[in-house]
């Protein structure tokens, strides 16, 4: 215990004891036994001095190394010793430090070390000493024992090729030679270190740098330019600890161990490449990450150590394993026998009996092409089934311990097997009903399936419940066949091909009867995907064997495509070879039930819409009505259509304002189109299709709109025209055919023929009626013509119309031919020929006849050339039933 300390408690203890006795007494004693114990420390410091001794001081590198021991006289104290120690560099203080020793330690050689940060050569480094014991330190001993380098010829840079760690920071320095000044100093791969270049002496300059990048293919250069542009420098490599890491144990043969590990991403370049031990035996290949030893396997459990070691530090990897569970097994020996058509034989062994005394699992890998399939068992051995028949088969197999699965073992080499023949699969079978016929089709065998060349396809058909009375036809090529049959009536239909081991068994399917009705299904439109086309639909409780979908170009004849899915699926993606964009397709969805395909659903698309042609708008015509402009056009084919129409537009502008209007409409079953409110100009109308892919089909046309006063004039002129043309028409066919016209229409009218006996009553001129039956015409074309009757007293009625001449009429009652009453029989008759009543005739005197020169009338025949019109005699009173008077003047009497 410390004398001061002591005299301090003892004083607590006075002090205490004093308030018992007298206060006086207690303090003389406790000052006279602290006098005493003074004294006898001072006496000891006199006499104890402990001091290092046998100092030296060694370097190793940028290491310095001092070694020291005790005084003699430090034997005596039995207390801890502590020496300082400090470093300078260039007369600088650079580092201190303390070593205790304890009094167990007295006598021994003491060694103490320091790594400085600035190379030894580039300033002078010593190391003084002192030692601490209790209270008391002894004087610094100083030895200088580390000079700086000399005078040098050229620049030299410090440290030189050595080692750091990423991530620390390294000072390097520059000795210049006596009159030589530094330029710069910098780091290769590092920007801006010349700014951190620091002056130790006239001749030595230092820079600080963080290493924080390893050095990859080669070391990291540092320069040091003088100002004559000498250049000198060093290269030193910059790593890490070892990084290798994962180490795993196991053997394949039983008799020896190799280890495998992920090796780190040191440099490994020089300096630092790396040295591996395996259980302590050196390994050549630790640089590839494994290595193996001969050792005797057994299921004890053991420690696997990997020692990785580089100059920057040492790393440990161990591994714990017994071995008979890290067994990775060689691969063994495959063997084929028992080729049949559906399966083979396969046997296995390994060549060395290395693996006897395990149980082991294997896995059978079967492949065809790009088509495998892996199979597992215990045994040595094994039956593949379910073949190919004449098909190309390769088989490989690894085995592992099947108590302890460490890892699969090696496959073996693949061997090759050709299945024998066999009959072909059933052909996949769909139908195509027409108005007049069904067309079967079915899909081409594939080598898988048809086990053979195929040589021929029969088809066989019979109406449902008439399987007695069934056609057949065969074909040696194709995939359909057009059967001519009574499409009002149901038909059973099966397929089956056969190649030189027979026949297969029969793909049926029902056709039910045709009806153009048959469907009822307005179409959905679908949009493709990918190259193909995302179909789903509705489920259907009729659909007990599945579903086919198949497909078809809606225009133009097609060979159909079909896929079949499962009854419990209700989508399908659809994609084939013979898809082409900007082609409409036609997809239906069939119910597969026990009678005839069921059809439930049809959709409308294209793999990709395309844009639509120019000029699509071939017939483009644009009518004026009033002050509008109606452009019409004729319904666009299916087949010109690329894309869906969604409508059209019509753009119009005229030639003076240049000013764009547009009308759209969305029915895409539209054919025209209306311009409204137009002014007289001439006009550029523009028609466009809506389609997905944009306005396309783009079709001009210009026009111009007229006034209505001209288009009034135009159509008056345009039926003058007409009319014209079709009165010189009917002209022409007139003058052609003049002749019989006439006889149609005005056929000549006989001469009047009087009866002899005329006169024989000269008192009664009174003349009857006419009365006309009927004009027969014979072969002389002479005609009947009626009696005249005459009465006394006829010329006395008429003596007051004697100058007033018989006047022609047209009308319907004095028609010539029309009967006319009489009021009695006529007493004679005569016949003869009566060209015309309208003629003069002449009554010669004395009762003789005579006929007079006739002198054409108004009116008469001659005078006409219209033809013959029917005439009536009237008088003054111009009535229709009056007698006709007898006057001589008119009537010409027979011979």
């Amino acid at each position: 215990m410390d004398t001061r300390n002591r005299c301090r408690i003892l004083e607590g203890v006075s002090s205490t004891t004093a308030r018992r006795t007298t206060m006086i007494t207690w303090f003389l004693l406790v000052t006279l036994f602290c006098k005493s114990t003074q004294g006898g420390n001072a006496d000891g410091n006199s006499v104890w001095l402990c001091e290092p001794w046998n100092l030296t001081v060694n370097s190793s590198k940028q290491t310095i190394v001092l070694t020291w021991e005790d005084d003699p006289s430090c034997s005596a104290g039995n207390g801890t010793v502590v020496y300082e120690l400090e470093v300078l560099a260039a007369d600088h203080p650079q580092h201190y430090d303390e070593v205790p020793v304890t009094p167990e330690q007295t006598g021994e050689v003491h060694v103490w070390s320091w790594r400085s940060p600035l190379a030894l050569e580039c300033a002078s480094h010593s190391v003084r000493i002192s030692s601490r014991y209790k209270n008391q330190r002894s004087p610094w001993k100083l030895e200088r024992t580390l000079p700086a380098l000399g005078n040098v010829l050229e620049a030299v840079v410090f440290p030189q090729n050595d080692v750091f760690r990423v991530g620390s920071t390294v000072t390097f320095c520059c000795v210049l030679p006596p009159g030589a000044h530094l330029k710069k100093m910098s780091v290769g791969g590092y920007k801006d270190t010349d700014t951190n270049t620091i002056m130790i002496s006239k001749q030595t300059h230092a820079l600080t740098v963080l290493l924080n990048r390893i050095s990859k293919n080669s070391c990291t250069n540092v320069f040091c330019i003088t100002e004559l542009l000498q250049v000198s420098g060093t290269c030193v490599y910059v790593d890490d600890l070892p990084a290798d890491k994962n180490l795993q144990c196991e053997t394949r043969d039983l008799k020896s161990v190799i280890c495998r590990w992920t090796v780190g991403t040191n440099a490994d370049l020089g300096e630092t490449r790396k040295s591996y031990w395996l259980q302590g035996r050196k390994c050549e290949t630790g640089y590839k990450g494994s290595c193996s030893i001969d050792v005797a396997v057994n299921a004890s459990v053991t420690t696997w150590t990997l020692v990785v070691q580089n100059r920057l530090g040492t790393v440990n990897l161990t591994d714990v394993a017994a071995m008979t569970q890290r067994v990775y097994m060689l691969a063994p020996d495959v063997d084929v026998s028992h080729v049949n058509a559906r399966n083979v034989c396969l046997t296995w062994r390994w060549r060395e009996h290395y693996y006897t005394s395990l149980n082991v699992s294997c896995q059978v890998n079967v492949s065809s092409g790009e088509t495998s399939v892996i199979s597992e068992t215990s045994a040595l051995s094994a039956v593949v089934i379910n073949l190919i028949p004449n098909w190309s088969y390769t088989a490989t197999v690894r085995c592992a311990t099947e108590k302890h699965v460490w890892k699969w073992g090696d496959w073996s080499p693949r061997v090759s097997f050709h299945t024998k023949g066999d009959v072909p699969d059933p052909p996949d079978v769909w139908m195509q009903m027409k108005e007049n016929h069904v067309i079967i089709t079915w899909k081409e065998l594939l080598a898988n399936q048809s086990h053979g060349t195929i040589l021929d396809y029969t088809v066989s058909w019979a109406k449902t419940g008439e399987a007695e009375r069934r056609n057949s036809t065969t074909v040696t090529a194709g995939q359909s066949v057009g059967l001519s049959v009574d499409t009002s009536a149901a038909y059973s239909v099966s397929v089956t091909a056969r190649n030189s081991n027979g026949s297969s068994s029969a793909s049926s399917i029902s056709v039910p009867p045709w009806s153009p009705d048959r469907t009822g299904l307005n179409p959905s439109r679908i949009s493709g995907s990918d190259g193909g086309f995302s179909l789903r639909w509705s489920a259907s409780p009729k659909a007990a064997c599945g579903y086919v979908v198949d497909w078809c170009p809606t225009s133009g004849n097609c060979t159909v495509e079909w896929i079949k899915v499962p009854p419990h699926q209700t989508k399908a993606t659809i994609s084939s070879k013979n898809f082409r964009n900007g082609v409409r397709y036609t997809l239906s969805v069939y119910a597969c039930t026990q009678r005839a395909p069921l059809l439930l659903e049809q959709s409308e698309g294209y793999v990709r819409e395309e844009k639509i042609q120019d000029n699509l708008f071939e017939h483009l015509n644009v009518t004026q009505q009033d002050y509008n402009m109606e452009v019409s056009w004729d319904p666009v084919r299916l087949a010109e259509q690329p894309a869906f129409i969604r409508g059209y537009v019509l753009y119009w502008s005229d030639n003076n304002s240049k000013t764009s209007f547009s009308v759209t409409t969305a029915n895409p079953e539209a054919t025209s189109l209306t311009a409204t409110n137009l002014r007289i100009d001439s006009y550029e109308f523009t028609l466009k299709a809506l389609t997905a892919v944009g306005e396309c089909g783009t079709t001009r046309r210009s026009t111009s709109l007229n006034s209505l006063t001209d288009a009034l004039i135009k159509v008056i002129t345009i039926y003058l025209v007409t009319a014209s043309c079709l009165i010189l028409l009917l002209t022409i066919i007139c003058c052609r055919h003049w002749t019989c016209i006439k006889w149609k229409v005005y056929p000549p009218v006989p001469k009047p023929v009087l009866m002899d006996k005329w006169m024989t009553s000269p008192g009664e001129h009174t003349c009857h009626p006419l009365h006309v039956d009927r004009f027969r015409v014979g072969e002389e074309d002479i005609m009947d013509v009626p009696e005249l009757h005459c009465k006394a007293g006829a010329v006395d009625t008429l003596g007051p119309l004697k100058n007033e001449p018989f006047v022609n009429s047209q009308t319907p009652k004095g028609y010539y031919n029309q009967p006319l009453q009489r009021d009695a029989p006529p007493p004679a008759s005569f016949t003869g020929v009566f060209p015309n009543p309208s003629y003069n005739l002449l009554l010669q005197p004395g009762g003789q006849r005579a006929r007079s020169q006739l002198q054409p009338q108004e009116g008469s025949l001659e005078s006409s050339c219209s033809g013959y019109q029917p005439q009536t005699l009237r008088g003054a009173q111009n009535k229709a039933d009056a007698p006709i008077p007898c006057a001589s003047t008119y009537i010409l009497l027979p011979h």
